[in-house]
Formats: C-alpha cells, sequence, structure tokens
C-alpha cells in the first residue's frame, strides 16, 4: 500500500476573539489564512489595512509582516499552512469569502485527525472552493490620525451607529472641520462617503448568509430599505439581491466594481 499524501495544512486553529485584543507586528514563512465566521477583525499586512467582517477571510503570504486587531468580539478560524507545497499560489494578500459549503468543510477538517480517509478530499475541495475577492470588496482605508482611527473602529465594529459627524467631533474632543479634514486626508473620502462604504462592506456578508434586505438595511444602520439599495448600488453597481444566495445554493457574491489583551501569536503562526 502507498503512503498517504502529506497534507499541506499545518493546523487549523478555532479561537474566540476578545474586544480590542492586538496581534503585534511579526513574521513567518508559513503562508496562512484568518477566516471570521463571527468577529470582526482587521488586519494590517503589507502597509495596508484589510476589514475582516463576518463571513470574510484573509490569505497572508508566508514571510509577509503583519498585526491585527479586533474590532468586535466573535469566533474566528486560523489555518497555517507549510512554506512549501501549498496549493494556493497567491502572492499577495488575498481577500476571500466563506459560504457554508466551505465553512461546514473547514469545519471538518479541524475535526478530523491527519491520517482520515476523508482528508485529502476534503482539502481538495476547500482549495478549489477559495475564490479570490478583488480588494475593494473588503479593504477599507483607514485614517492614520488617532482621533479619526478610533471613530474609524467604532463604525467598523457597529455599523449601525447614527451619530453624525458633529457628534463624533464631540465624542472626540475636536471640531467638525478638523475631524472632516482629518477622515478626508487619511482616507481620500468625506466622511459620509467612507461610513457608506463601511455600511455596505458590512452588509454583504449578511446578505450572502441569506439575510433579507430589510433586516440587514436595519443592521448596518439604514432606516429605509430604499435608501439602502440606493446606496448599495452606488458602492457596488449591484443590488443587494445579487449578493442574496438562490435557495440551496452557496452564497457566492461577485461584483465587478465592486490597555488591550494582546492576541496569542503561537495561534497564528505555528495573524
Amino acid at each position: 500500500m502507498g503512503r498517504p499524501p502529506v497534507s499541506p495544512i499545518l493546523c487549523i486553529d478555532r479561537d474566540t476573539a476578545h474586544d480590542h485584543e492586538l496581534l503585534h507586528l511579526h513574521s513567518h514563512p508559513e503562508p496562512m489564512l484568518t477566516w471570521s465566521s463571527t468577529a470582526t477583525l482587521m488586519g494590517t499586512v503589507a502597509h495596508r489595512d484589510w476589514l475582516i467582517p463576518p463571513g470574510h477571510g484573509l490569505w497572508v503570504p508566508g514571510g509577509i509582516a503583519h498585526s491585527g486587531a479586533v474590532l468586535h468580539a466573535g469566533e474566528m478560524v486560523t489555518i497555517t499552512f507549510a512554506a512549501d507545497g501549498c496549493p494556493l499560489d497567491w502572492t499577495e494578500p488575498t481577500c476571500f469569502t466563506v459560504g457554508p459549503l466551505l465553512r461546514e468543510i473547514i469545519t471538518h477538517l479541524h475535526h478530523i485527525a491527519p491520517g482520515d480517509d476523508t482528508r485529502p478530499a476534503a482539502e481538495a475541495l476547500m482549495f478549489k472552493l477559495l475564490t479570490p475577492l478583488p480588494a475593494h470588496h473588503i479593504h477599507v482605508t483607514m485614517p492614520a490620525d488617532p482621533r479619526a482611527r478610533e471613530i474609524a473602529e467604532q463604525l467598523i465594529a457597529h455599523p449601525a451607529d447614527q451619530r453624525e459627524l458633529t457628534a463624533w467631533a464631540d465624542h472626540a474632543h475636536t471640531s467638525v472641520r478638523t475631524l472632516s479634514r482629518l477622515f478626508r486626508a487619511g482616507t481620500g473620502l468625506s466622511f459620509a462617503t467612507w461610513r457608506t462604504q463601511v455600511r455596505i462592506r458590512a452588509a454583504i456578508p449578511l446578505l450572502a448568509g441569506g439575510t433579507s434586505v430589510n433586516t440587514t438595511a436595519r443592521a448596518v444602520g439604514y432606516r429605509k430599505p430604499s435608501a439602502f439599495i440606493a446606496a448599495f448600488r452606488r458602492v457596488t453597481g449591484q443590488t443587494p439581491g445579487t449578493y442574496v444566495p438562490a435557495a440551496g445554493g452557496e452564497a457566492a457574491p461577485h461584483s465587478p466594481t465592486a490597555p488591550p489583551r494582546t492576541l496569542n501569536a503561537s495561534r497564528h503562526a505555528s495573524s
């Protein structure tokens, strides 16, 4: 009998991410992917900030320095791969979505033994289902100024927050004019436009998970579904219904336009 194939997966770690946990800047030769099932994470990779909302993940190639922060507590999974022999050939940080089928396969791989007979087929299907998304689906530019960044992080964690710029300026103990300038200088967008993009990106995993358009609109801060639909079309070029999975199908959105605790680094490098 031949020897079983060697798995490219070194380990799969499931963990609970707590609010305001940090992963300090580090690197390792092994590539890894981080998938958020219910948490909202922010990864900084290759001098860019990457939003990882529930239902999405981020691939980090080996050897690239990265850090991270938890914006909203929840469950997450980190898969670490062998430095050589991984079927994924993505050479840059890459975003992807995790639909119901891919989620179940990852859960299955986490529970079975390394020598389980079903592992080769499950791994092959997992790699086939890992499909890169254009960066703009996930990437949200974060302002560098600490006053604006703290507000940005709160809005990413709680996109339904209705406070306008005046209230946020009071919160940051600064003027509306200064805060507006900080957002424009740090993100290239006005505060209102930036918040709209954050809300729409928060809506995508809800829609992909089967949440209705009306419920999703309320969950990300829109009182009127019509306003949500109009904003969604401006940001993605599609209607929200495009992202709702067909009955019985895998959610696969496609849009052509569209003092803190410290995270245990060992669970991210064996994000």
